[in-house]
């Protein structure tokens, strides 16, 4: 007598598995329908010799939607059509985006880097005109008054910030609708309506004269969204079971809150912080209503400050060869500031992150 076995007998994984298997035909086809229509545009362009823009746009992307679409319907049918159509699309335009974007840091890298130097970056611009060589003057003095103002953007609403994002995770109060729509209407005012509303509201009543404080009070609603979202976000990804294991074990609400859930989310928190000052170090509108531009170090706040949006809109504005260079290595400043903190604002968001093992 046979006994038969109840667990299941394992089947052997097939070598290659039926999605990973190509067609060379369905291939040949996809190919095709890449490098035809780039040719047949290349050459057109050429004969007729049309501008580079509109021989992509009138010539290149219909020969593309045809072929695309024909070679979708060839390989999967009717519904192979709206597939290929959403492909063409998505690659036509992030290749678009990604071709303006490098342009423009190409641009800014390959000006700027004719003016950057030791003097520039540590030397202010007193008795410095717009035609001053090169070899003189610098951005030294925009660069303190941008730290200060940012800073002391930074100061005020990173806390808020922090504080509102603890509000909406950790309560239950009927209010946090109100308060998350406001932060979504704060994220799309324009920065020239915060500057023009600190301009109107305390420079043209004679309440203050043009000040960095005021320039960091116009620079704060635009910086508090940021801040308080990211760190919502940092604080939703905390593990439920942190919360509830520090409640268990008898901690009260707030002390489990300050000794586990905000040392959990510490990395999101400085990243909030560092994207919040990333957002605001570049505006222009705002610093230019309310702080005005000087050509001295200053490190008052109660007096016009230079900044480096404003020192490249002041440079910018004139039409020396020098003084344009100028506003070029201003801008180079700029990115390189905004690159670091990116990048800060990267490595410490893929630091520590939290791991749950269970005990057996």
């Amino acid at each position: 007598m046979t006994l038969l076995n109840p667990s299941p007998t394992p089947q052997p994984r097939p070598a290659i598995e039926p999605w990973k298997t190509k067609n060379p035909i369905n291939t040949r086809l996809v190919v095709a329908a890449s490098v035809i229509p780039a040719v047949i545009a290349v050459a057109l362009t050429a004969i007729f010799q049309l501008a580079g823009p509109i021989g992509l746009i009138l010539v290149f992307m219909p020969l593309q939607i045809i072929a695309a679409g024909a070679a979708g319907v060839r390989i999967y049918g009717r519904k192979g059509f709206a597939d290929a159509m959403l492909i063409i699309f998505t690659i036509f335009f992030s290749s678009l985006v990604a071709v303006l974007l490098l342009s423009v840091l190409w641009s800014v890298i390959s000006q700027g880097f004719k003016t950057i130097s030791p003097q520039f970056l540590f030397q202010n611009n007193k008795y410095i005109s717009a035609t001053t060589d090169l070899a003189y003057g610098g951005v030294g003095h925009a660069i303190i008054g941008t730290l200060l103002v940012v800073g002391l953007t930074t100061l005020v609403t990173v806390p808020l910030g922090v504080a509102i994002a603890v509000y909406l995770t950790e309560t239950r109060d009927r209010g946090r609708n109100v308060v998350r729509t406001l932060l979504q209407a704060l994220s799309g005012l324009p920065s020239v309506v915060a500057g023009l509303f600190v301009y109107s509201a305390l420079i043209v009543t004679g309440i203050t004269g043009y000040a960095g404080w005021a320039g960091s009070l116009a620079l704060m609603p635009l910086m508090l969204p940021t801040v308080a979202r990211v760190a919502e976000e940092a604080l939703r990804l905390v593990p439920m079971e942190l919360r509830t294991g520090a409640l268990a074990l008898g901690a009260p609400a707030y002390r489990a809150f300050f000794m586990v859930t905000l040392p959990a989310a510490k990395t999101g928190l400085v990243t909030a912080c560092l994207l919040g000052v990333a957002r605001v170090i570049g505006e222009t509108a705002p610093l230019l209503l309310t702080i005005n531009s000087r050509n001295e170090t200053s490190i008052d706040l109660t007096s016009p400050m230079a900044s480096l949006p404003t020192y490249v809109y002041q440079y910018i504005s004139n039409s020396y060869d020098t003084s344009i260079q100028r506003a070029w290595g201003a801008a180079l400043v700029i990115l390189m500031l905004v690159a670091i903190l990116f990048a800060t604002a990267r490595l410490i968001s893929s630091g520590k992150k939290i791991n749950l093992r269970k005990r057996k």
